[in-house]
């Protein structure tokens, strides 16, 4: 099994920073692509961020030049830098990781989310 533990949510201030740590661990042969998605109340999960294993990044409009995804590929790790908070980036935070248990056998897991909370 895989698991993705989540940490660094809170409340912030509009304007604010934070940043989201998520830590794979588990039977892994090989990560491939981790990201951040978030859910706000009442709407879809909807793409963050995704960073795949050779550093290429990906990220929604909405976010693009306030929020910065990192990983560290030896200890299995992704970060989300969120600078320029606004209210409407309320959501749960939630990791999410793909990647070989071994040669064949894929998975996809998500991690448990977080809270972020921006107030105005």
């Amino acid at each position: 099994q895989v698991q993705l533990v989540e940490s660094g949510g809170g409340l912030v201030q509009a304007g604010g920073s934070l940043r989201l740590s998520c830590a794979a661990s588990g039977r892994i042969f090989r990560l491939n692509d981790m990201g951040w998605y978030r859910q706000a109340p009442g709407k879809q999960r909807e793409l963050v961020a995704v960073i795949t294993s050779g550093g290429s990044t990906n990220y929604a409009d909405s976010v693009k030049g306030r929020f910065t995804i990192s990983r560290d590929n030896t200890k299995k790790t992704v970060d989300l830098q969120m600078n320029s908070l606004k209210p409407e980036d309320t959501a749960v935070y939630y990791c999410n990781a793909n990647g070989y248990y071994s040669a064949l056998r894929n998975f996809e897991v998500w991690g448990q989310g977080t809270l972020v909370t921006v107030s105005s």
